[in-house]
Parts: structure tokens; C-alpha cells; sequence
């Protein structure tokens, strides 16, 4: 979309004079220990920059209570923290409100085991590091590096080693893992858990009583220090699926735990009162707790179980329609059928969860048959590797489902879900990124404005919707703009109480329909990138459904739009006056841009106020095409150095309506010879009435062309205009296709200003000298006849002309020709 393309593109521009946009806010680069005990208190280093006046820390997750916080640095900080004993097992995000803006996301873990350290040297097999059993390790693999630990166990007692890299969120890290007995046999290896995406999970029973090592390293031999890793090692439960993948809210179920070394058990278990797509369910029993969940979905549908043999259709396994259906292509080859009765005309989407939801290992292929056997529809993978597909059947009857892997692979832990479902009216919410890679946090200034916009995804569903914000830290106020059923963003201004103390909290972001009708709420939905591979491809990051917003200290400058007084019109442009209210003793200068452009309007994005002045002009054009439709609310940025970095703010909300032209303008084509005057004719259409006269320039004349009036008056009921047009002898012979007219009509004291091309100039050679003619006899005098008053000659176009010099010329000859 051009709005936020250009939007981006002027913040480059802008970032490349200024440096960082967020260079004067704190930023969150590590966490130290990257793992939190459940249960106990931590003693936790955050480090990054510009954090030693830290206020808060802000936790997407419960669980945790800071008892303490104190500056290190500049650039850390210590914090006391109380993990409660409950807290959920796995990966959490955190955010520090500092006096003067919020941090970065940063992730860490909790887990239910002590935790010890690496000690090198640990790197040969002959000397591994011993740990007991049930702890988790923290370490780091450099180049060319390997960790190898050792640990004992007793036969038959079940050995797993799971181990967060990539999870961690610091670095591209592709980790391998190994289980080795003490004659370095390899009992089990890992590259990429398709559980843990390239994380590594290895398990096995002990043979016998003895010593076993873990072996750790980068699956290419490399590494670095932000190749951290946390291994956990223990007798703890380690099941690859868990089957069905999913239940109702508040329901009891029945579990198959699948791929554990000890073997699958069932289990019974309560699910949340409320729906979670992605609700983790921990595997426990007497010798611990997982360290990670099986990721299944609780939501309202009616569960059917696969009944083998169902490998064809005729012995589908019975659902209902809608319904979901659970299963394991438990082998190469293996396919799976489920029936169920649908009316004509019921629309349903038909969508697998796996290798996506669930991690997998099962690349989906479905398709969908009618009640005669006749495909109705089939697909392989839609946006991902699980399948989806939309189905309208066209009558009653029992339709089927088939299920497969793309390969004809399978396996004992190859859990699908299949959920069919009536289409949904589903509202999601995001922030587009002001800095790339960087997710938008909302920090604005005591006494200031901060200015975002919001984007919604509407899906089955169309109108306005409305934006609000629950959670806003005290002194923030917001205003938002209503977003149109056309459009897909709207613009929110947040203002800070200068007399309010600086705080940061964690909001949500709502929108709604303003049909009441619609009883449709979204949620916001921010990914925040982590890891990044080839090509910036997103390979790990964190989805967060709050949205980071701060009241910071104040600022010595705010700026202000001067409201236009005029339209811009297509293919016009207009100056957007920008003002800039200084403190006393701050002089830089201050970098200004519109936070968006509304459709088919550009703007600079390298404009400044200068050093000690307060005022700049931010040119901006509209190009033919410049949606008229309604006045659009536009924003100003303004990013100034500032306490050793940057700081924004935003100007208020101002309005940019966009216009018809008055008239437009279309020419005739003009041609001259060196030396020669001719004339360059330009018609008028008038498309609305205007009062006074318009200015016309004529612009883009060649060079050694000129005119003697080069701008002339338009009034509201004039139909053409002409310029006089000198064509000088070392004017070069061509067709010139660059003459423009630029209009100029003043209102309200402020110029409206567009420009039409289109105009064309041939430049000629002069033809040859003619021959001269023998003058005829004179013949005899004849009576003058009586004087009438001529009427003006008919003005020849270019081509008109031409003919008649011909005629002359063919004459001219005749008549000499008779001698």
C-alpha cells in the first residue's frame, strides 16, 4: 500500500540524518540468566542502553513480582524478581519503562528445574562436565565448539535432553544434540525437532546402569557468543504429540500421550473455561514435568476420534459437520477418511491444524468429496504447510474428508486435526512498523502528542469500525479517527498530561464495528521478529496481543501544522506550513514528515526545520488520480537530537481535502520555422465555476524558444488562451513533447497550484528559397471597385497553412513555366 510505503520511506530518509528514531529510548538486549527457576526469587541482569532510570518492568505473562530494581549502568540494570510457583513453563517476553521511553522486546524462559552453568572445559568427550540429573544447563557454544556433559542413571530409567536455542531469541542458532553411552555409542541425535522447530529433543530408556553424555555443538561446527543455549536435562515426561489435539472449553477429555521413551499413556485432563487456539498442555508425572507443552486447541466444536480401518471411503470414520476430527497417519502411506452430513448451501471452512499449530511432523494434503464420490474440492498447502479450503456443498447429503501426507510419509506422532466450521467474522488488529524489524510501541511526552496508526484486518465482513485503547498508563489520552469501510488503517492521537507522573503499561488495542449489529471484537496481533534468516525471513519471534505504551518526560519542542485554507487539487501540489514551538536554549533542528500519505498523495520526506528557526515547508503533490471521496486527517512528525539521541512527537491532527480541478487544459499542436514567430494555442475546459481570474504559465518551452507573455489570465468563461511563441535561428529541429501549463488560482489568500501536460512544439528547418518568377504582362487597368470592410482572416491551423504555401508554390511555378 503507497500510504505506508511512503510512510517508510520518508522515516529512511529521516533516520539516515537523525540516526536511530528511537535512539533516545531504552533498548533490551539480554537477559541474564536467560532461565528463570518457577518457585524461587531471581537475581536477573537486563542489559541493552539507556537504562539506568528504569521504572518498570513489563511482563506479557503472570507470574512474576519485582521486589527490587537497581541501575548497574548506563546500560543495565539489576531486578529482584519473585517467580511464582505456578508460572507457566516456557518462553515469556518482557518490555523496561524507563523516565524516558520503553525498550525492546526481549524473551526468556521458566522452567521447573535448578539451573547450573557451563564450566569449560567441557569440549572433549574424555573430560565432560558432570551434572546431575534434572537441572537445567545454561551455555554457549563459540566456533568449532562442543559442550559434552555427563550424567547417570539407572536401567530402564527414561533419559531426555531438550535444548532451547533458537527459542532464546538471540541469534541464528542451529543446534545439534546427542545421547552417548560411555563407549561413545550414539543412542539418540537431534538436528530439528519438528516439536521444537530447530530446537533439538533426544530421549531414550538406559540400557543399563552407568554414566551417559550429552553431546551439544552447532550442526556446522560454528557458533558465537549469542549462540546461548539451555539444556535441560532429567527422567522427566518428553511425549512428541498428544491425541486429540484439542476439546471444548471447560471440558474433561481423555489424552493419548504419544512418542515418550517409556512408551504412550492416556490421562484425563481439564481444559481452560474459556477458547485458546494455542493452549499448552504440559505432560506430568511422578518424575517431573515437561519442558515444554503439546500445543492443542480448545474450542467449541464436537470432537470425533479416528477409528481405524477408515483408509478408504467407505469406511470413513463418522463426524459431524460442524465438527472436528482427529487423527494419526500413523505410516508411510497411510490415509484417513471421516464422513459427516452437510445441507445444500452450508458453507464451511475446512482447515487442518498440524505441522503449523501443533509442530507436527505431517505435511497435510486434503480433499473433500460430495455424496456421489465427485471431488469437490482439495488442497495441499494454503499460506503454510497445512492445508485449507473453503467448501459450498451442492446438496444434502453425506460428504467425506480425506486426509494424507504430501510425501506418503507417516509415523506414530504424525496428530492432525481437521476442524470444519462455519465461516467466521474475525476482526484482527496490528501496528505497522514505524523502524523495520523493530515492533511499534506508543511512547509519547509529557505536554506533547504522539501520533500511530492502526490497521485492521476484517475477514467476512465490511463497514467502519472504531478503535479504542483499554490499560492506557494514567495521563495518556487517545482520540481516534473512525476507519472507513474502504480502508484498511486509521489514524490515533495520543496526548500526555504534562502535570501526570511517567509510567508505561501494557494495552489493549479493540476494535469493533460501528454497526451494533456486528457484535465482532478484534484483538491486536504484534509479531516482533527475534531471529531473522537468509533474506530477513522471519524464523523465530514472539506474538504478543498487547501494545507497549509510555508516558515519558518532557520535551523542549512540540510542532504544529497551519492548517491549509485551500484544497490541493489533482495533479496539484500545495507548501504544508509547519511550525515548531521552542523551549528556551534548544536550537537543533528538527526533521519533519507526514506520518502517511493519503491515497495518491506524495510528500517529502527530507525536510527540516533548521537550527534556531521554527518554520519549514513540506511540499506535497496529488497526482490525477487523488481519492476526492472525503477530507483526509493528516499528521506531521517531528524527530529532533535530543539528551544524547532522538526524540519524536507528532503535530496535531490537521485536515487535507483534495479537490477537483477547476478546468483542465488540452493543447493544439504547435510548429514553427528558426526565425520565426508562431503561437502555441491552449484550450479550456471548465469542470466547476471559480471566481477572478486564474494565472496560466507556460512552462517547458525549448531552448532558443521563447515567449513575450509567459503567463496570461484564465476567467471562468474563457475557452482558450494562446502564447506567443519566438523560435530563435539556433533553436535545434525536433518535436519537443515538454511544454506544460501550470494554473495558479488564489483562495482564502493561499494559492491552489496543478499542472497539466501534454503540450507539443515542432521545430522546423525553413524550406528552400523559391525560384523567382518572370513577372506576367500588366494588364490593363480596370474601374476600382468600391471599398467594403474585410472581415478578419480565418486563423490557419499549422496543417491549413502548409497546403496554402503549397498552392502557392505549385502557382508560383505554373506561372513561370509559361515563358
Amino acid at each position: 500500500m503507497r500510504t505506508h510505503r511512503s510512510a517508510l520511506i520518508s522515516c529512511a530518509v529521516i533516520l539516515a540524518c537523525c540516526g536511530s528514531l528511537s535512539a533516545v529510548q531504552p533498548s533490551l538486549s539480554a537477559v541474564t540468566p536467560f532461565g528463570f527457576q518457577r518457585g524461587a526469587d531471581v537475581e536477573a541482569t537486563f542489559s541493552g542502553a539507556r537504562l539506568e532510570d528504569a521504572e518498570k518492568l513489563l511482563f506479557y505473562s503472570p507470574g512474576f513480582e519485582v521486589k527490587k530494581i537497581e541501575p548497574v549502568n548506563a546500560n543495565s540494570i539489576k531486578a529482584t524478581i519473585a517467580v511464582s510457583a505456578d508460572c507457566r513453563i516456557g518462553i515469556h517476553a518482557i518490555r523496561i519503562q524507563t523516565k524516558t521511553g520503553m525498550s525492546t522486546l526481549k524473551t526468556f524462559t521458566v522452567g521447573a528445574l535448578p539451573t547450573v552453568n557451563e564450566e569449560e572445559p567441557n569440549s572433549d568427550f574424555a573430560t565432560p562436565q558432570p551434572v546431575a540429573m534434572n537441572v537445567s544447563v545454561h551455555g554457549v557454544v563459540q566456533s568449532e565448539d562442543q559442550d559434552f556433559f555427563v550424567v547417570e542413571a539407572k536401567k530402564g530409567e527414561r533419559i531426555v535432553a531438550e535444548l532451547e536455542g533458537i527459542r532464546l531469541g538471540y541469534t541464528f542458532f542451529d543446534p545439534y544434540l546427542a545421547i552417548l553411552d560411555s563407549k561413545r555409542f550414539e543412542l539418540a541425535r537431534s538436528d530439528d525437532a519438528a516439536l521444537l522447530r530447530q530446537d533439538c529433543l533426544c530421549s531414550v530408556v538406559a540400557p543399563e546402569d552407568g554414566k551417559y553424555v550429552v553431546q551439544i555443538r552447532e550442526t556446522a561446527y560454528g557458533g558465537n557468543g549469542s549462540c546461548k543455549y539451555r539444556l535441560h536435562i532429567g527422567s522427566f515426561p518428553r511425549p512428541t504429540a498428544v491425541l486429540p489435539a484439542g476439546g471444548r472449553p471447560g471440558e474433561e477429555i481423555e489424552v493419548r500421550w504419544i512418542g515418550d521413551p517409556a512408551g504412550d499413556w492416556t490421562q484425563k485432563v481439564k481444559l481452560p473455561a474459556s477458547e485458546d487456539e494455542k493452549y499448552g498442555l504440559f505432560a506430568e508425572d511422578e518424575k517431573g514435568i515437561a519442558a515444554s507443552p503439546n500445543v492443542i486447541r480448545v474450542v467449541d466444536l464436537e470432537n470425533a476420534m479416528e477409528a481405524e480401518p477408515n483408509n478408504d471411503r467407505a469406511m470413513a470414520t463418522a463426524g459431524v459437520g460442524p465438527g472436528a476430527f482427529n487423527g494419526v497417519i500413523q505410516e508411510p502411506g497411510d490415509v484417513d477418511y471421516f464422513k459427516f452430513n452437510l445441507k445444500k448451501g452450508q458453507q464451511l471452512d475446512v482447515r487442518v491444524y498440524a505441522r503449523k499449530t501443533l509442530r507436527s511432523p505431517l505435511d497435510s494434503v486434503i480433499a473433500v468429496y460430495r455424496p456421489n464420490g465427485a471431488a469437490l474440492g482439495s488442497n495441499d498447502d494454503s499460506g503454510g504447510p497445512d492445508s485449507y479450503l473453503r467448501i459450498n456443498p451442492p446438496e444434502d447429503g453425506e460428504y467425506t474428508v480425506l486426509i494424507r501426507d504430501h510425501l506418503n510419509a507417516g509415523g506414530a506422532d504424525y496428530v492432525y486435526r481437521i476442524e470444519l466450521t462455519p465461516i467466521k467474522q474475525q476482526l484482527v488488529m496490528t501496528l505497522p512498523e514505524k523502524q523495520r524489524y523493530v515492533s511499534t510501541r506508543m511512547v509519547v511526552h509529557k505536554g506533547n502528542r504522539m501520533a500511530l496508526l492502526v490497521n485492521a484486518s476484517r475477514q467476512n465482513f465490511g463497514g467502519d469500525l472504531s478503535v479504542d485503547f483499554e490499560n492506557l498508563p494514567p495521563g495518556v489520552g487517545y482520540q481516534a479517527q473512525v476507519m472507513k469501510a474502504n480502508r484498511g488503517d486509521t489514524l490515533v492521537m495520543f496526548t500526555g498530561d504534562a502535570s501526570a507522573a511517567t509510567g508505561g503499561a501494557l494495552a489493549n488495542v479493540l476494535g469493533r464495528p460501528v454497526d451494533e449489529n456486528l457484535k465482532i471484537v478484534g484483538n491486536l496481533s504484534q509479531r516482533t521478529m527475534l531471529v531473522r534468516g537468509q533474506n530477513n525471513r522471519d524464523v523465530w519471534g514472539h506474538d504478543a496481543k498487547r501494545m507497549a505504551a509510555c508516558l515519558a518526560e518532557e520535551v523542549p519542542f512540540t510542532i504544529e501544522i497551519v492548517q491549509p485554507q485551500v484544497p490541493i487539487v489533482r495533479s496539484g501540489s500545495m507548501g504544508l506550513k509547519v511550525i515548531a514551538k521552542r523551549k528556551e536554549g534548544f536550537k537543533a533542528a528538527i526533521a519533519v514528515r507526514m506520518l502517511y500519505n493519503p491515497p495518491g498523495i506524495a510528500s517529502s520526506g527530507s525536510i527540516s526545520i533548521p537550527a534556531e528557526k521554527n518554520e519549514a515547508i513540506i511540499p506535497v503533490t496529488a497526482n490525477g488520480g487523488a481519492d476526492i471521496s472525503r477530507p483526509w486527517p493528516i499528521v506531521v512528525q517531528g524527530i529532533a537530537a535530543h539528551a544524547g539521541g532522538s526524540v519524536e512527537v507528532s503535530s496535531q491532527v490537521a485536515e487535507l481535502t483534495i479537490a477537483e480541478q477547476f478546468f483542465t487544459i488540452t493543447y493544439d499542436k504547435a510548429a514553427g520555422e528558426q526565425k520565426t514567430d508562431t503561437s502555441f494555442l491552449v484550450k479550456i475546459v471548465k469542470k466547476r465555476d471559480f471566481e477572478g481570474a486564474a494565472k496560466v504559465k507556460l512552462l517547458g518551452l525549448p531552448a532558443n524558444t521563447s515567449t513575450k507573455t509567459p503567463e496570461l489570465e484564465v476567467t471562468s468563461e474563457m475557452t482558450e488562451i494562446e502564447f506567443p511563441v519566438t523560435i530563435a535561428e539556433a533553436a535545434k529541429p525536433a518535436t519537443y513533447k515538454s511544454l506544460t501549463c501550470q494554473a495558479i488560482l488564489v483562495q482564502n489568500s493561499e494559492p491552489i497550484t496543478y499542472t497539466q501536460g501534454g503540450g507539443e512544439l515542432r521545430v522546423d528547418k525553413p524550406l528552400p528559397p523559391k525560384v523567382a518568377a518572370k513577372p506576367a504582362p500588366k494588364a490593363a487597368a480596370k474601374p476600382a471597385a468600391p471599398v467594403v470592410a474585410a472581415a478578419p482572416p480565418k486563423r490557419l491551423t499549422r496543417l491549413e497553412q502548409l497546403r496554402l504555401d503549397k498552392k502557392k508554390a505549385k502557382e508560383a511555378a505554373a506561372g513561370g513555366g509559361g515563358e
